[in-house]
């Protein structure tokens, strides 16, 4: 197992320690960081979405940019624009936040399709096309877009290809009562969010190894049988009485890869069906598509994700 196996394990620790009660939801978020994928953060407000996003870019030491997207944010708010300055005669690149390591698109369903497009276009090619010039974005390049569930007004949703894109959608829970009962009593001994000193806290580990450890993480190896059973899995979504739209092959290789990550992080060399499970959920919700008369009945995509991976016989 590779070195950084335990510095990831202690930056799980450290995570947990300061956003209380999403245990699983931030052991989703480092499977997302291993395999190098995009991330979908839904959530009601008060959750603790901003400042968990916040304290992973400092515990990795990694450059973070913010932006609140509201229907007035241009392309060029997020890309950047070259500008003429009068001193030097010349045209200047101005850079725009989206280059960076780790990037908080706050509310993306806020922002018209134009300027979802721009982000999009970055997160898939890794690079930002200027006045015909193609600028590479950093290695790490990571973007956690968050969204609110209940407020639909005036909101753009993301279309089915474009969600396609992200490699999990991760829904933040209210935390249990002996959570929130934590929550009360770090609040009352003094600790307060609004005020954490973010650059105070000590970082775990760097860009660099969280590098290292998706290559490691490349060679973690999967049976035969294993990804049959994966796509079984898949083809079955396809199939499935209920659903409209099933996992496209992109689903299909992001499932192998996070499958991956989900091993090496539990200290694994091999996938087990196991790993294919725990991942299903996050990385399909936003995926599949119930059916109108589906949706009228209630069902619930997590459901239908459960029943799915129930259908399947698990290989031996």
């Amino acid at each position: 197992m590779s070195a950084t196996h335990p510095v990831l394990i202690r930056l799980g620790q450290q995570l947990n320690q300061i956003v209380v009660g999403q245990s699983n939801l931030i052991k989703q978020l480092l499977i997302a960081l291993l395999a190098g994928g995009h991330i979908i953060l839904e959530g009601v407000p008060g959750t603790g979405k901003t400042l968990l996003v916040k304290v992973l870019a400092q515990l990795i030491q990694a450059d973070f940019r913010r932006i609140q997207l509201t229907p007035d944010v241009l392309p060029s708010d997020i890309t950047g624009t070259n500008i003429f300055d009068l001193n030097s005669r010349d045209f200047i690149l101005k850079k725009g936040p989206v280059f960076t390591e780790m990037l908080l698109a706050d509310e993306i369903n806020r922002t018209p399709p134009k300027t979802q497009a721009a982000l999009l276009e970055a997160m898939e090619e890794m690079q930002v096309t200027l006045d015909g010039e193609s600028l590479p974005l950093p290695d790490l390049f990571w973007v956690i877009a968050t969204q609110n569930p209940l407020e639909f007004e005036g909101t753009y949703p993301l279309p089915e290809a474009q969600l396609d894109r992200f490699l999990f959608k991760l829904v933040v829970d209210y935390p249990d009562q002996a959570a929130e009962k934590q929550m009360l009593l770090n609040r009352q001994a003094g600790f307060a969010a609004r005020r954490l000193d973010i650059a105070q806290l000590t970082s775990v580990t760097t860009v660099a190894d969280i590098l290292q450890a998706r290559q490691a993480v490349k060679q973690v190896k999967i049976s035969e049988a294993i990804v049959d059973y994966l796509l079984e899995l898949v083809r079955k979504s396809r199939q499935y009485p209920d659903l409209a739209l099933g996992a496209s092959p992109r689903a299909a290789g992001a499932w192998l890869q996070t499958s991956q990550a989900s091993a090496w992080l539990a200290g694994r060399d091999f996938v087990t069906p196991d790993d294919v499970k725990a991942v299903a959920s996050p990385l399909l919700r936003h995926r599949l598509l119930l059916k109108p008369e589906a949706m009228l009945d209630g069902l619930q995509l997590d459901a239908v994700i459960a029943a799915i991976i129930s259908q399947v016989p698990v290989p031996r």
